[in-house]
């Protein structure tokens, strides 16, 4: 799987940064695009320098191929040759000399833990490492020693079932008491039921090939004060199961999230429309037999087959009920998924995500991402800054601010832009000002017509110190900012200059 990182991503303080400063993807050579790659690994040119072969890597071995013309990095336990890639990669050749002749896991984990790496470097794929001689009997290796003491974090969960006549309950109990309904995604798949529960920066998975048919459609339901989830699965036949099914890979696990893989479920195109001259709002329908709600802040990533390579692309959801003037009631947040997607006409990705039809398939992801919504509690003023597309997780947080703070007197939203054409859902930006009175909007242009007469320039120190007022002298206030990586850099330096802390900021992905 090939994945094509967006123009904000990731975003300063988010997992997938790897220094304070930020990743930022390089200028590449001309003939070292993404699609050059994919050229080259179809080529059938010899990567590895191996002439097909795959070998057994010792780590004294590993420790040799060290240089930039000679480079062998091992993640998860496989070893490539990446010199082949060095010219290709967008973050750089120095990020990828950082494991040079090592073990990159956790390197790997830390910058780009989504990326499908077997796929993108199987033409690299050297061999596996060399399984390490056992230990003397008596002996424990140090790392199983550290793994024998208690770990911090939240206690492992367990779960039971039950059955009447017609239905089966599978019980998870968490023990915790901040469980939602979009802490937890079932994807019923052919037979499989596979039930993943986040709890803090952990995901307990159950995954079982059940033993009947079952329907389809299944309820989910949250008793939050005691941390319990029910899965009620409706049976095909009114028999009595003698077991609820066998255990597939990682059932009854409790990882790290950044040590689980993403899994996708095939979404369908429901429709499309024009938000501006090259943004489009697209829906797609979740399965009947998929529970996913994605948390305010969150992105999730789409995929696609592009000239027979898979292409991969984070994208933050939002919320129509409040903006996009639809009739109400709102659709069901649990149906339906939508974004607001600019289309790049050269691009590899939104032009193929343009040209598909009503009815087509596109792959989504379960959601990631390190907002809490916690940080949003007893908040009294809320600030969001955004550029472009990076006013999609602006979206959401609008909406929870409006409908869930009690505490909120003032959300401020600060919008960068090129053009007035450029400003996604003016209008019903503005109606909403004129609604609530909470709420207020600037626009900001970079290239105005000379009928602007709003405010223009880019990020700077004036249009933050006029925009950044408190209500009351010393209220407590939160920031949000997204755009692209240069913008959100520099909005992020400037409000560290205007005394704003950390914990008082969130750089969100576009």
């Amino acid at each position: 799987m090939l994945n094509v990182p967006s123009q904000a991503f990731p975003a300063p303080g988010s997992q997938q940064r790897v220094a304070s400063q930020g990743r930022s993807k390089v200028p590449l050579k001309q003939g070292r695009s993404l699609m050059d790659w994919i050229r080259l690994t179809k080529s059938g040119k010899d990567l590895t320098g191996l002439k097909g072969r795959l070998i057994e890597v010792t780590e004294e071995e590993l420790k040799t191929h060290n240089k930039k013309d000679d480079c062998w990095i091992c993640i998860r336990g496989l070893v490539y040759n990446v010199s082949p890639y060095m010219e290709y990669h967008p973050g750089g050749e120095e990020e990828l000399m950082r494991a040079a002749g090592a073990d990159g896991t956790d390197l790997f984990n830390e910058v780009h833990r989504w990326v499908n790496y077997e796929s993108m470097l199987k033409e690299c794929l050297v061999g596996r490492m060399a399984v390490k001689p056992a230990v003397p009997k008596g002996m424990l290796p140090k790392s199983q020693v550290t793994d024998t003491l208690p770990r911090e974090g939240p206690s492992s969960p367990s779960y039971d079932w039950f059955q009447t006549e017609s239905s089966v309950t599978i019980a998870i109990y968490t023990k915790q008491k901040n469980i939602n309904l979009d802490s937890v995604i079932v994807d019923l798949q052919g037979g499989s039921l596979r039930a993943e529960t986040f709890i803090k920066d952990h995901s307990y998975l159950i995954h079982i090939g059940l033993s009947h048919e079952v329907q389809e459609n299944f309820s989910v339901r949250v008793i939050e004060n005691v941390g319990k989830i029910d899965i009620v699965l409706q049976k095909r036949e009114n028999i009595s199961w003698k077991c609820l099914g066998q255990p597939l890979e990682k059932h009854d696990s409790f990882i790290t999230k950044k040590d689980t893989g993403l899994f996708y479920r095939r979404c369908q195109l429901i429709s499309k429309e024009d938000v501006t001259h090259d943004t489009r709002l697209f829906c797609l329908m979740l399965p009947p037999s998929t529970h996913l709600q994605v948390p305010v802040g969150y992105h999730v990533y789409l995929k696609l087959s592009v000239t027979g390579a898979e292409i991969v692309k984070p994208y933050t959801p939002v919320s129509v009920s409040s903006l996009s003037g639809f009739r109400e009631p709102a659709p069901p947040p649990n149906k339906y998924i939508y974004f607001l997607i600019k289309i790049y006409p050269d691009g590899l990705f939104t032009p193929e995500l343009d040209r598909l039809q009503i009815g087509d398939f596109v792959s989504v992801s379960s959601p990631e991402g390190n907002f809490k919504l916690s940080k949003l509690q007893e908040v009294e003023d809320l600030f969001l800054l955004a550029a472009g597309t990076g006013f999609t997780p602006m979206v959401n947080v609008l909406n929870y601010a409006l409908t869930c703070m009690s505490s909120l007197r003032k959300v401020k939203l600060m919008f960068f832009n090129k053009t007035e054409d450029d400003i996604i859902w003016r209008c019903e930006l503005e109606k909403l000002a004129f609604k609530d009175k909470r709420f207020d909007t600037e626009f900001v242009l970079s290239a105005p017509s000379p009928e602007w007469n709003g405010k223009q320039g880019h990020v700077s120190p004036a249009l933050l110190s006029e925009f950044l007022q408190r209500s009351l002298e010393n209220s407590r206030v939160f920031l949000c900012i997204c755009g692209p990586t240069p913008f959100t850099d520099e909005g992020i330096r400037l409000l560290h200059d205007l005394n704003f802390s950390n914990d008082e900021i969130h750089g969100f992905t576009a």
